[in-house]
């Protein structure tokens, strides 16, 4: 009988346990990280009032007798379920997004607790702290690499308050662009300055009016000022002449029936024959001389060659102007019969001035072949000065002006000065087709100019296609500088691809180079067939800013890997950079930090940059039940949880971190208080039971009376 009754009692304390455990849940419904539990029950060790006996013979087996002697609470479960996310306006709140474990020290880091509650901040000192004061513990920036090593071992979060970081000098610049291969570009400049005068060949380079050699470029290359391609191909141009050459030193033309009879050799090699018949006894001298000049005249359109009879002095004048694109140009007089009073010779006006991709690496020859604009200008003066090669010259000037356009000018003065008569047609032969964008630029030549008129011709521009960038970098003390890259299509080759001159600069007084200009580093960039980059150099500058700063900044080129795509390409495209970026800094204030994902604690500083100062670390056991909870909403590990195993967030199974967030409570109220009407209705049947066993008790004790 009194067994009921100490059942009875230990089930109400079994329920008092039960309610005790779900009011604390209930308590905690708004703190932040908190996990509920609940009351296991068992009963107790049960008293055997018989033995169970198995089957003998035809008699069945029996069960036990036993009677139990109540419940008990052996345990209680942390349930470890993921609570709701909420999100706030606090930078330093932070949420777990699946397992783990924050991790805080009460003892600057000798000992550890662990905590789902992220609500921390920074104190006085700079320590990352929770609402009980414990410093949260994770990786600080190391200050020897920057960057913040998480496989070192854990410490105290600590940002110390007023935190600056020191300037940075620029390491790498890197560049990701295209630079147009396309015969038509938007982007181009002009040809660069040459000077009259100045020599192109080998040992005797073209320079600019500082004395430095010019690279003028690759005609081949080049576009006109609508930004077409002229691609020039081997052995295409233009005849260019100076002036009418007028062969006037023939004798005396023959009177009666004298006949002309003359050959003359065109200047693609085949010769034309002009003859006359039908003379007579009775012509005279003069009128023979105009049969034999009408007779010239009818093939001048195939020679190029006009005829005048010069009556006074009874002969026959030859001119040939280069007038005509479709008559011959340069005429020699093979063979002269008959009495004509003409001599062999050679009637010359014009000169072929042809493209050869390989002029410029020797010293210009008879045929006046260029590669450059500079070549170019150069063989035409030559000409210009000189035109019947006697070496007496006048002082044409040609040069390329700041605009890229060939420019001539007649100021006279000169040892055999004569009016400049420019005349500029195309060049073509059976093989050699006219390269129509090109003598339409040097066409626009064509002009009269008088000796110390003041006039000047001008041809179309001649441009490269070019492309440039910039970007500032900074010195050791911070100090900001521009860097600009240009570059400038000089070269082309049909099977290897092309080739780009780069110059580097940067405003004076800061120096990049240890020959004049010292703020100016020349290069060249080349690419292979399908566009991407082959090689380029130099591959960097050594920067000193000259005020004060560091010398000798060692700024390294990334412009992209060799045979790949993955920095400067050149497509058929427009030329653009798509990316350009430099890691140097200025010093700055810490004005912010915000967490990522990670846990890392990135610092907003005054100058524009962000780093990683510190990351959180993060703690996960192989029992999270067995964690025993310390009160303010921390845990300590226990001999059944496991030893913490530390990394960090979203990594190994470790939930990643939630920042300007909190994790609530995961109590469900719905289901705490239908506990607690299921532990109430379990206390009040225990309480019958005791109730009903007194009742039982009296009527024991009645009997006796």
């Amino acid at each position: 009988m009194l067994k009921s009754l100490y059942s009875g009692i230990s089930g109400l304390q079994s329920h008092q346990v039960a309610m005790d455990v779900e009011s604390n849940n209930i308590a905690n419904v708004n703190t932040t990280g908190f996990k509920y539990s609940r009351a296991n029950f068992s009963d107790l060790l049960a008293q055997t009032k018989s033995i169970a006996t198995a089957p003998q013979g035809n008699l069945g087996g029996k069960n036990s007798v036993q009677v139990g002697l109540g419940s008990t609470v052996d345990s209680t479960t942390r349930i470890f379920s993921q609570g709701s996310v909420d999100t706030t306006d606090k930078n330093t709140d932070v949420a777990i997004q699946g397992d783990g474990f924050f991790i805080v020290s009460p003892d600057a880091g000798n000992t550890y607790n662990y905590t789902r509650a992220g609500d921390f901040k920074f104190d006085a000192d700079g320590n990352f702290v929770d609402n009980n004061g414990f410093i949260v513990q994770g990786w600080l920036k190391d200050p020897e690499t920057g960057k913040v090593d998480s496989t070192a071992p854990i410490t105290n979060i600590n940002i110390a308050p007023g935190l600056t970081t020191p300037a940075n000098p620029t390491n790498e610049v890197t560049l990701k662009a295209n630079l147009n291969s396309g015969t038509n570009v938007e982007n181009f400049s002009p040809a660069y300055r040459v000077p009259s005068g100045t020599p192109t060949d080998a040992l005797n380079p073209a320079i600019d009016e500082n004395g430095n050699p010019i690279k003028s470029g690759d005609v081949g290359v080049m576009f006109n000022d609508r930004g077409e391609a002229f691609s020039l191909q081997k052995d295409q141009g233009v005849w260019i002449s100076f002036q009418s050459s007028i062969k006037d030193d023939g004798g005396a033309v023959a009177a009666s029936d004298a006949e002309l009879d003359i050959t003359l050799e065109l200047d693609d090699g085949t010769t034309e024959r002009i003859t006359t018949t039908g003379g007579s006894a009775a012509n005279s001298a003069a009128t023979n001389g105009r049969r034999y000049a009408d007779a010239i005249n009818a093939k001048t359109a195939i020679t190029g060659v006009t005829a005048t009879y010069d009556s006074v002095n009874n002969k026959i004048i030859l001119e040939n102007d280069n007038s005509s694109s479709y008559s011959s140009h340069n005429i020699r007089l093979k063979e002269v019969n008959g009495g004509s009073g003409l001599t062999v010779g050679t009637v010359t006006t014009a000169y072929t001035y042809t493209y050869d991709p390989n002029a410029s690496s020797k010293p210009l020859n008879d045929n006046k072949t260029f590669t450059t604009v500079a070549d170019l200008r150069e063989a035409m003066e030559i000409q210009a000065r000189d035109p019947d090669g006697d070496g007496v010259e006048n002082n044409v000037e040609i040069s390329v002006n700041e605009y890229g356009k060939l420019q001539i000018s007649n100021p006279g003065g000169g040892d055999q000065d004569y009016t400049l008569d420019i005349a500029v047609t195309p060049y073509t032969t059976s093989s050699v087709s006219e390269n129509t964008n090109f003598t339409t630029a040097m066409t626009a030549l064509n002009s009269v100019l008088p000796v110390g008129g003041g006039a000047e011709a001008y041809s179309q521009s001649f441009n490269a296609a070019t492309h440039s960038s910039s970007i500032d970098i900074f010195d050791s003390l911070g100090s900001k500088h521009t860097l600009r890259t240009e570059f400038r299509k000089t070269a082309l080759n049909a099977n290897q691809g092309s080739t780009w001159d780069m110059k580097i600069s940067v405003p004076e007084p800061a120096t990049i180079d240890t020959t004049a200009p010292f703020n100016e580093k020349t290069g060249s960039i080349r690419f292979n067939s399908d566009g991407s980059l082959a090689t380029y150099d130099p591959p960097n500058v050594s920067f000193s800013a000259n005020n004060g700063s560091a010398p000798n900044q060692q700024v390294n080129l990334s412009f992209g890997t060799s045979q790949q795509f993955d920095g400067i390409t050149s497509f058929d495209a427009k030329s653009a950079t798509s990316g350009i970026s430099q890691d140097g800094y200025t010093g700055g204030d810490l004005v912010g930090i915000r967490i990522d994902q990670s846990g890392t604690l990135i610092g907003s500083f005054s100058n524009g940059r962000s780093f990683g100062l510190a990351q959180i670390a993060m703690a996960k056991f192989t029992n999270n039940e067995g964690l025993s909870s310390d009160g303010g909403s921390v845990y300590t590990q226990t001999a059944n949880s496991g030893d913490p195993i530390i990394g960090t967030a979203a990594t190994a199974g470790r939930g990643f971190i939630q920042s300007s967030a909190l994790e609530n409570s995961n109590v469900d109220l719905s289901r705490a208080l239908t506990e607690l009407i299921i532990i109430q209705r379990g206390y009040q049947a225990n309480g019958k039971t005791i109730t009903t066993s007194d009742q039982l008790l009296q009527t024991l004790l009645g009997l006796k009376q």
